[in-house]
């Protein structure tokens, strides 16, 4: 069972366990009147079955598991913006602590063997510029998004300890892919570049371009998630490359890659500001290789071709 099917993650997650021969439950909120477009671009449609799910509503909750009896769920439903969170605080508490707290709760109530993945977030690290951040080190948020992430985590720390429950955190960092909306700034570099190249006059505004982000490819991590849950015992783990790079690296990139010079066609704004904002983070991704095998191939410059492919193909329509 995938929560919050309709997203980049959900709809990846989807095609990675469908072509592993499960059979996928992805929830959403409003079944009835999900955005099926993530899965429709991945060929996915009727493959899934959709059902309503409120995971603020531990009743709710508990009746779809009963009924759906799933062997995993995976958690990544939840507001998801950074942004966001500073505008929209209370339902970014709610869906993601909350909601985290309702499904654990529910397969405590359960009593079936149930494995749990929750999607944690390298925002509840805060800035970790001298040493890379590993499983062990502590969290220092600085959003509402991240103080939601990090009491996530710790919830599922707890009922991991005093339950017995077989259920673990994806401390992801950055992790990107045509399927991202045009809201994360990375999709609005790309989009922008794209349509300057096409032919548009437009002028791309930005805020801070002096963050570091470490940047994968979101079909990869997928993997991860999948790995966790096939391990003897459940454990957390901080996926990423590995490689730091900043919004400036982004950018000149993304408009290179498009023949363009990208101080001709980005401008600055204040506005675009948040009111904090991490400057830099850096991973150490090291546990996941050793105990998962798995580790990222793919880096900023090849995923921002794919980025780049992705918007060109959407541009044409």
């Amino acid at each position: 069972m995938i929560c919050g099917v309709n997203g980049q993650d959900g709809a990846y997650l989807a095609a990675f366990l469908l072509g592993k021969g499960y059979a996928v439950v992805g929830t959403s909120r409003d079944a009835a009147n999900i955005n099926t477009s993530n899965l429709d671009r991945l060929g996915l449609r009727g493959k899934v079955r959709l059902e309503s799910m409120d995971i603020t509503s531990a009743a709710n909750v508990l009746d779809i598991i009963t009924r759906v009896a799933p062997d995993e769920i995976y958690n990544l439903a939840g507001q998801s913006s950074v942004a966001k969170s500073f505008t929209q605080p209370v339902e970014t508490i709610e869906s993601v602590v909350t909601g985290t707290l309702n499904i654990l709760e529910c397969i405590r109530i359960a009593g079936r063997p149930i494995r749990f993945y929750n999607a944690g977030s390298s925002e509840s690290f805060g800035d970790n510029a001298s040493t890379p951040a590993d499983e062990n080190t502590p969290f220092s948020p600085k959003s509402p998004y991240a103080a939601a992430k990090a009491a996530a985590f710790w919830l599922v720390a707890s009922y991991r300890q005093s339950f017995g429950i077989y259920c673990c955190s994806g401390l992801l960092f950055n992790h990107e892919s045509i399927l991202r909306p045009q809201d994360f700034v990375t999709q609005k570099i790309v989009a922008a570049a794209v349509r300057i190249v096409m032919g548009g006059k437009e002028k791309l505004v930005l805020g801070n371009m002096d963050i570091q982000r470490d940047w994968g490819w979101a079909p990869e991590y997928i993997e991860a998630m999948w790995l966790m849950l096939q391990q003897e015992r459940a454990a957390d783990y901080v996926i990423a490359t590995g490689q730091t790079h900043s919004l400036t690296d982004f950018v000149a990139e993304s408009f290179g890659q498009c023949g363009l010079e990208w101080r001709d066609h980005v401008e600055f704004s204040t506005a675009h500001r948040r009111p904090t904002d991490i400057a830099v983070v850096k991973a150490n991704p090291s546990l996941a290789k050793n105990q998962l095998g798995w580790q990222a191939q793919i880096q900023l410059t090849e995923i921002i071709h794919k980025l780049i492919d992705g918007a060109r193909a959407v541009h044409r329509r």
